[in-house]
């Protein structure tokens, strides 16, 4: 039997995936006691009760949305590297660090740090042009 192994960088994939979903649970902590009538989340109208939010849930629900878009590009740098055939711990290397700046990005947005925030996008995405040559030869 063949076991099928995931790279780092796959791992990364699936992180990556997950990155938005853990924002959406971050906008909406602590509001699921809450009734509604209160200000606690409404899962009959959830984009109108995230609409509504502000400060750091607000931001949260924007982080969301960021890590939606960038998902497409970071998932196709990688299989691109990957079918090119880039060198496998270089690719792991650099998938890491992207999701290591994602997540200090969701960090930095959540906490309104907006200079440092914008500062750590645009190396994720320089990183994660760096992924997509990676296998260029």
């Amino acid at each position: 039997m063949t076991l099928i192994r995931f790279s780092l960088a796959y791992w990364c994939v699936l992180i990556a995936a997950i990155l938005p979903i853990v924002c959406a649970g971050i906008a909406k902590s602590g509001m699921f006691n809450k009734p509604r009538k209160d200000g606690g989340y409404d899962n009959d109208n959830p984009r109108l009760w995230l609409a509504r939010q502000t400060d750091w849930r607000a931001r949260a629900n924007a982080a969301q949305a960021n890590s939606f878009e960038a998902l497409p590009f970071f998932i196709g740098a990688v299989i691109i590297a990957q079918q090119l055939g880039a060198h496998q711990s270089r690719l792991d290397i650099l998938a890491f660090v992207w999701i290591v700046l994602r997540v200090m990005y969701v960090m930095m947005y959540v906490s309104g740090l907006s200079t440092v925030r914008s500062l750590i996008w645009t190396l994720a995405l320089l990183v994660n042009i760096a992924i997509l040559f990676l296998g260029y030869r």
